[in-house]
């Protein structure tokens, strides 16, 4: 696991302390925190400590949580899934519209103050994140994700 680093106790309650003033989310993810060169960060079961990964040539591991990025953090489709329950705060609602144009990768225009990266959600579905600026969410759906057909 050369390229993943396992974060610390510290580490990790700064990540939680940001998505607590990003999403206002109280969140207890009890998993083991990896973050790669690009700031990616990975969740995985605390189980992988029984598992002797010397021998393996491992580039990436777990659930691809969220991105540290200069200005926040961009959960990905999965990471929106894990706290988008709790988050209080920076949430935008779709509708059905909207909805089809995000799941086609496409950037939404939104009423709303928000400047910063955002939860999106459609009924009871979280969708991921995007980053919000000038009444525009610009998503970062990735391609191999998209919906052709809605």
């Amino acid at each position: 696991m050369e390229n993943l680093r396992i974060l610390n106790k510290k580490d990790i309650k700064k990540i939680l302390i940001k998505l607590k003033e990003q999403f206002k989310a109280e969140v207890d993810l009890d998993y083991v925190f990896l973050k790669n060169k690009d700031y990616k960060i990975f969740l995985i079961s605390k189980d992988v400590a029984k598992i002797d990964l010397s021998e393996l040539r491992v580039d990436r591991v777990g659930l691809y949580f969220c991105k540290i990025e200069k200005n926040g953090i961009r959960l990905s489709i999965e990471g929106s899934q894990l706290i988008g329950d709790k988050a209080k705060k920076n949430v935008i609602k779709l509708n059905k519209e909207q909805m089809k144009e995000w799941l086609a990768g496409e950037n939404i225009s939104i009423k709303g103050n928000f400047d910063e990266f955002v939860i999106i959600k459609y009924e009871d579905d979280f969708l991921g994140s995007g980053r919000c600026s000038n009444n525009t969410v610009y998503n970062y759906v990735p391609k191999s994700r998209r919906l052709k057909v809605v």
